[in-house]
């Protein structure tokens, strides 16, 4: 037998995706989770920003503004630069949308055409 959902409705991400921000929240969600990365592998490396910044032959603030979790900014370039300098790597993936979340997306599509 087959349980049941309690929930009733649509999802957060689809509440977000009717709004028309549901992109921009998970790539400061994203932002966030670098930033705290970042910020963890210098206290375990015990690396000042000063010293993570000469490192990657940067300045300072542009360091700041790598590490800053508001601040959505952020180039493959000088995260890989920051990641070699912190002795990691990027690894970065695409995946596949929930199907889900696809379904719905289509079946919105065909009710508005």
């Amino acid at each position: 037998m087959k349980k049941k959902s309690r929930h009733v409705g649509s999802s957060f991400d689809d509440f977000l995706a009717e709004d028309g921000i549901l992109q921009d929240v998970e790539v400061r969600a994203i932002k966030r989770v670098i930033a705290w990365q970042l910020d963890d592998s210098m206290k375990h490396a015990k690396l000042t920003k000063a010293d993570l910044a000469k490192q990657m032959s940067t300045s300072r603030s542009a360091l700041d503004r790598l590490l800053d979790p508001e601040n959505p900014s952020l180039t493959l370039g000088s995260l890989a630069k920051v990641a070699a300098a912190l002795g990691k790597r990027v690894h970065v993936e695409l995946v596949d949308e929930a199907p889900a979340r696809v379904a719905r997306r289509r079946a919105k599509r065909r009710r508005a055409a």
